[in-house]
């Protein structure tokens, strides 16, 4: 993963950009890298509480001054949540509860494509019925629901890119 064309660079800007995304896909807050003598140690910040709406990890823009010599650990800001999609004034989303996409992802609506759909529109869904799956670096994660609720809207279409915090669906509390 940290194969860089860039020369004489043990963790090129590429190498450690997608270290970077990797990280803000998963659970790992810290990372410490060493190879020929060169460190490379990034620590992502803390994120903000669930309850601010609709937060989404945005890709970490980083540059060659971000990046200390060789030899040296370099100092990485930590990666910050900001929306980076906004939804139209005039597209308001139907009252009720939203779930959201806990991480970056394809989501499915059934586990297989011979099986019926998880979630459709006027289902109930029971707390902890799984709603849909999101896949991420191979690994399939199931999408519970937190309430008991009836479908009013569906946001994503089967087999689609969802980002973290992207609103899924909305269930009007039963």
């Amino acid at each position: 993963m940290l194969e860089s064309k860039e020369p004489n660079s043990d963790f090129g800007l590429a190498a450690v950009r997608e270290l970077v995304v990797f990280l803000g896909q998963t659970d790992v807050t810290e990372l410490l890298v060493e190879r020929e003598g060169a460190k490379l140690h990034i620590k992502r910040g803390t994120l903000p509480s669930r309850a601010a709406a609709l937060p989404e990890v945005t890709p970490l823009a980083l540059s060659a001054a971000t990046l200390a010599p060789l030899g040296s650990t370099p100092h990485i800001p930590p990666i910050t949540t900001a929306p980076t999609h906004t939804v139209a004034p005039e597209m308001a989303f139907p009252k009720g509860h939203i779930i959201t996409s806990p991480m970056v992802g394809t989501y499915y609506n059934s586990p297989s494509p011979k099986d019926p759909p998880f979630a459709q529109l006027e289902d109930e869904i029971a707390p902890g019925d799984t709603v849909g799956i999101i896949e991420a670096m191979k690994i399939m994660n199931e999408i519970e629901s937190e309430i008991a609720g009836k479908v009013v809207h569906i946001f994503v279409k089967n087999g689609q890119s969802v980002e973290y915090g992207q609103p899924i669906m909305v269930l009007e509390p039963i």
